[in-house]
Order: C-alpha cells, then structure tokens, then sequence
C-alpha cells in the first residue's frame, strides 16, 4: 500500500489523528511539538478545503490547541468523547467524576512505585504511558484491566506503548461521522489518516463512506493506503498543500 493521490480539495474533508501522525511519539506526551512546516501545511490545506478539516485525537482539546496554536480547527479529543465543531460548539457527554478519579487514584499508586511509568490525565479518560519502562508492559495493562474491570462504562484501550481507560462510547469512528453531517463536511469525500490501533474505528468508517483511509506506520490495518513513518505522511501533507497553493483550488 502507498499513499494515496492528492484528493481534490473541494470535495474532500480531512480529519488527522496528532501523535504518531503530524508528529513523532516521544518519551513524553508533553514534549512534542508541531514543526512550523507542518503548521504551515495544515493552514494552507485548510484554507483550500474551506475549513474542512478537523483532528481526531486521544488528547484534550485544550492540549491540541496549544500544539497547533496559533491555529484553530474542528477537534474531537479523547479518542471521540469530546467534540468542538466548527463555530466552537463543544459536546461532552456526562461523565461519573468520582469514578474516573477512583481509576486515576489507582494508577497514581503503581506510577508511585515504579518510576518512569508517567500518567496522562485527561477530561474523560486516563492513559498510562510506559515507553520508558517497556519491561512493566503486562503489569500495566494488567493493573489497568483489573482497576477498569469495577468501573462501569469505561473500558481498556491499547496504543503504542500506552494502555488507556476510556468511556465505552468514547469512539473515533463516530466522531467523524458525526463532523460528516455537518458543515463544511457535509457532502464531502472523507479522509482519514492515523496509526495506531484506536484510528481502526474511524478507518472502517471512512470506508464505509467511500472515503480514503491511510495507516501511518506498520501493524494490521483496515485502511486503504498507508504512509511507512511518520515523516513521510509529514512530507505528502507538505507537498499535497504545495500542490493546492500551484493549481489555485
């Protein structure tokens, strides 16, 4: 599978997974940061498709627009929980407050006693991150799946190098379809680009629609085309909004 042939801009809607997308995963998720020829290509490819593009994220919203600030789109964070539309609407189902801080008092506990282990705390959802301590892999997921086990409506998530307690309804797939009724999505060709095991909702969406659906990265993948890095999803970005910027459209 390679990447795809740069869509035409009117007629497509993009929506980005961020970590391991737009930028590499690092040891910590706080010290990422959004290359200004990204930036760039984000802006133009925006402008071009008439604000039809949005990020799809695990992050808060909140964490997003700091990395991709002074731009502003369309997020849905928490791996589709939350969601803020176009004109600044954001939805965000109810959540049980107590019962996600008895899930992160628990998490807290394992990452006090096993440095290097690094908790991410976010509205709606806990993530766990081992990358530098990739020995304790089974004690985390094990320790998440026996803690989420007692708390209803949440459920386990897998990613890279990360084990996740997120709301059951928490899905990317829906977000997009639910961006995909409204405008400027409406109407549009979808386009969907991640690389972890949490974008294969959005991807079976996607295509379902009839859309373009690009893996960034190896792994099984119900996606269409796929990006080997990505630095190289980066670099197609780049040249698909140098691309628009020559032909005017």
């Amino acid at each position: 599978m390679a990447l795809p042939p740069y869509p035409h801009a009117r007629r497509t809607a993009l929506f980005l997974d961020f970590d391991g997308t737009l930028v590499d995963i690092v040891a910590r998720p706080d010290a990422v940061a959004l290359t200004e020829a990204t930036r760039d290509a984000l802006a133009t490819v925006a402008r071009h498709v008439d604000g039809a593009l949005a990020i799809v994220t695990g992050r808060d919203i909140a964490t997003i627009d700091a990395f991709v600030a002074p731009l502003r789109f369309p997020i849905a964070g928490v791996h589709g929980f939350t969601r803020r539309d176009v004109v600044g609407r954001v939805q965000m189902p109810q959540l049980d407050g107590d019962l996600l801080d008895k899930l992160k008092d628990g998490l807290r506990l394992l990452c006090s006693e096993n440095e290097g282990l690094l908790l991410e705390e976010k509205a709606g959802s806990v993530a766990l991150h081992f990358r530098a301590r990739p020995e304790l892999e089974d004690v985390c997921i094990a320790t998440m799946e026996r803690i989420v086990d007692g708390a209803g409506g949440f459920r386990v998530s897998r990613g890279k190098m990360v084990v996740e307690a997120r709301p059951k309804d928490a899905n990317k797939g829906a977000a997009v379809t639910a961006f995909m009724r409204e405008a400027p999505f409406l109407g549009r060709v979808p386009l969907f680009a991640g690389d972890d095991v949490t974008d294969e909702d959005a991807f079976d969406a996607v295509n379902a629609a009839g859309g373009i659906s690009i893996k960034v990265g190896d792994g099984l993948t119900a996606a269409s085309y796929r990006a080997p890095t990505t630095a190289a999803f980066v670099a197609w970005l780049v040249d698909y909004a140098q691309h628009l910027e020559g032909e005017g459209s």
